[in-house]
Parts: structure tokens; sequence; C-alpha cells
């Protein structure tokens, strides 16, 4: 491909915009191979001859490339294509590691070639508007922190839905699985969020310190506080299951649905169940966290409601407080209803919310690593879910089979119920129009 071709390829993908011929006149197309320096050389002649009237230049390197490849490119980059009077960063995509071990020996290698404040391991999960929301929502309102704890929180639900199945990817996702693919990393980040202590400041060491103590207090996970499953055929079979598509090993037992309970052993949460759901060709896409407060001490009412807070991640970005009312009338009638801060119809938002990619390379150039990985963060996030996975492997657990557009496997609830979590099924939130 000819860099005039690349123009065209981006002019066809990309948004009409104002500034758009702009941007592609600074797009270069340099052609290579992964193996060996010569790529690496050539690309690095190209960069200085666009830097030549720059008294410092920056490089950044994305890391959109297999993982397997991953060590030699980050060494070519090292020896023939670091800049020379400016910084150069490393953009390194999921997944990091299938386990522990791989995990901690892509971070040893990695570090032959690039020093820790260099690398972005990016979870494109953390540039989400309500996920960098849960920090401010926590604690810049002080009504939640007397809450935040077990004497109030009966149980956290955090869920990650999608309607779609692996569509011809299966391949890839058989060598990981949902557990690797989603819940190690996106939804496991939002749990240290919400469940981590007050950071003495809002810079990046603090805050991951942070969330590295949390995930260190959480207990080792029980293969009876797990369900995993594997989406079949719709009912109306109009949609194939997972071992219908081509790309899948033929008696393949990897799930595609997941549900955790974990436990965190520290002085806020003991007794709290933080459940990890996450699945695909569900019956929605839709990813929020779920934090649902203990009843009354006294009930003056029957069939009381529970009382929750729901913060949607995607989509209909959203903050909303069930409690309970007294229905309008003669009668003292309950009923469960909300307060409502929907995104959309509270805030002016022109030209939609910041695209997560689009805030993490933003904060690459800036040099904050607040939104990023970091490595003992990612290593005691595998030590959680290393001997979950090597039971499932080990033991070869068979998921169960539930059908594509549903609910997830009915062992799902169940496990829900066990730790108490009430689903009220006469109650459906509708995002607050725009007025």
């Amino acid at each position: 491909m000819t860099t005039l071709e690349f123009h065209s390829f981006l002019r066809s993908c990309l948004k009409k915009d104002e500034k758009l011929e702009e941007f592609i006149l600074r797009c270069e197309y340099v052609s290579g191979q992964y193996e060996g320096t010569q790529g690496f050389t050539d690309l690095s002649i190209k960069l200085k001859q666009l830097e030549i009237e720059n008294s410092i230049n920056n490089r950044v390197f994305y890391f959109a490339i297999p993982p397997s490849i991953f060590i030699p490119v980050a060494c070519a980059i090292n020896n023939c294509a670091r800049s020379q009077n400016g910084w150069t960063r490393v953009v390194v995509e999921k997944p990091f590691g299938r386990d522990l071990e791989s995990a901690q020996q892509l971070s040893r290698q990695l570090a032959t070639s690039f020093r820790e404040e260099e690398l972005f391991r990016i979870d494109h999960y953390l540039g989400k508007e309500m996920v960098q929301n849960l920090m401010v929502f926590r604690f810049s309102n002080s009504i939640f922190e007397p809450l935040w704890n077990r004497h109030h929180v009966k149980c956290v639900l955090i869920t990650f839905k999608e309607d779609i199945g692996t569509d011809g990817r299966g391949g890839y996702f058989d060598n990981y699985g949902i557990i690797r693919d989603v819940m190690q990393n996106h939804i496991l980040q939002i749990m240290a969020l919400v469940a981590m202590e007050p950071p003495i400041s809002s810079a990046a060491r603090d805050v991951r310190d942070e969330k590295v103590k949390l995930l260190r207090s959480v207990a080792q996970l029980k293969l009876e506080d797990v369900v995993v499953g594997q989406y079949g055929p719709s009912k109306d079979q109009t949609k194939k299951g997972y071992l219908d598509d081509p790309t899948v090993p033929r008696g393949s037992i990897t799930p595609t649905f997941a549900t955790a309970v974990l436990h965190v052993n520290n002085a806020r949460w003991a007794g709290t169940p933080f459940i990890l759901k996450c699945g695909k060709a569900l019956n929605e896409r839709k990813a929020e966290v779920r934090i649902q407060f203990h009843a009354p001490a006294t009930q003056l009412f029957t069939n009381q409601p529970q009382n929750e807070l729901v913060i949607r991640v995607q989509p209909n970005e959203a903050i909303y407080w069930k409690f309970v009312s007294k229905k309008p009338g003669l009668s003292c009638d309950l009923e469960q209803t909300e307060l409502d801060l929907t995104y959309h119809s509270r805030f002016e938002i022109k030209g939609g919310l910041p695209d997560a990619y689009e805030r993490l390379i933003l904060d690459v150039t800036r040099g904050d690593h607040n939104l990023f990985v970091r490595d003992d963060e990612l290593e005691v996030a595998w030590q959680i879910f290393t001997p979950l996975l090597k039971q499932l492997e080990q033991k070869r657990i068979q998921p169960i089979i539930y059908e594509f557009g549903g609910r997830g496997p009915s062992e799902s609830d169940l496990l829900l119920q066990k730790y108490n979590y009430s689903r009220n099924l006469d109650y459906f939130w509708k995002p607050t129009p725009k007025l």
C-alpha cells in the first residue's frame, strides 16, 4: 500500500469533518516486516524526515499486533526507532498474557526494552465516561462514604453483556475465553474503582496503589462460586451456536459466559459479595454496576423492594437510585421509582461523548498513567483468576449451554440468589428523555 492509497482508505473509514483533510495529509504509510530490524530502521528514517524541523521529537508506538510478536517488535523499536531528542512511549493492547506466569514473563521481557513509565497497558473500559465518573461520584459526594461499606451494602453486581456472538472471531476467542477476555480485565478494573479505599490524591501512582491494595485483599476464588456457559443456537434457530462457528475447534469447552463471586477480606467489605457477570450472545448489550443495599432494620411495610444504586456504563450512560415511594392517592401502596441522572438528558453533549480510545490516547501523549494498568496491578489480577482457569481447564469443566439471545444459564441466577441478590421483575428503567 502506498501513502496515497492509505489516504483513500482513511477517507472511506472516517467521519466527514472540516479538519479531515488536514489530518489525512499528516498521515504516512511505511511498509515493513515484523521480523528483523530493517523495517523499523526504514520507519525511523521516515520519521526523521518528518521531524527535521522540530527541536523535540516524541514518538508513540501502538501495539495493535498479535501478542506473540510483542517482544521482537519492542526490541526492534528500542534498538532502531527510539526518539533521540524526546520521549518514546509504547501502548500495549490486551491480552497481557494468558495467566500469571505468561503475564510475568511478558512484563520481564518488555522491561528489557522499556521502563515502566514508558509502557501504557491499555484497557479501553477505563476510558469510558461512566468509569471515569466512578471516582468523582464516590469521593466528591459526602453522602455516599458513610453508606459505602458492608454495614449498608448487601451485594455488588457488575455486569457486561453483549448481544452478539464471536462472529467469525471464534478462532481468536477460543484461545482466551470470556474470563480472560472480559472478566479478568474490564470488569475487575471496574470492581477495583468501586471498592478501593480513597487515594491520598488523584495522581496516577496513588490511585493505582489503592487499586492494587484492594485486589490483594480478594480471597481465592472457589469453583462452587463460579458458573460458566457457552451459547448454543437461538430458540428459533436463526442464530448459530458457538460450536457452529467454523473457526472454533470441534468440541471446544471454552466459556462464552461466566459469573463469579469474589470476596474482599478487608474491614470495609468483609462479608459483602462482589458478583462479576459477563457473556456473549445474550439478550441485550449493556455494562453496569448495581450496588444493592440491606433492607431497613424494621419492616413497617410488606413487600418492600430493595434500594439499589445503578451506574450504567453503556449504552444510555446514567446513574439512578432506585427507592421506594408511596403511590399517589388514598391507598398506602408502595412503588419502586428512581432518582435519575441520565447523561444525555441532563447534559448538553455536543457531538457525543468522547470515545474511550480518544481519551486514552490523549493521556498517553500527556504521560498520564491514571487510566492504564501497572505491572503489579496486572500481576495481582492474574493471581486472582489463574487458579480458577487452571481448574476449569485441567478438570475439563463443561460449560452450560444457553440459548443465543437469552439471559444466560439459569444456574447463574441461582448463584445470585445464593448471595441474596434480589431482582425486581416488576421494575423496568427507561432513560429519561431529553426535554
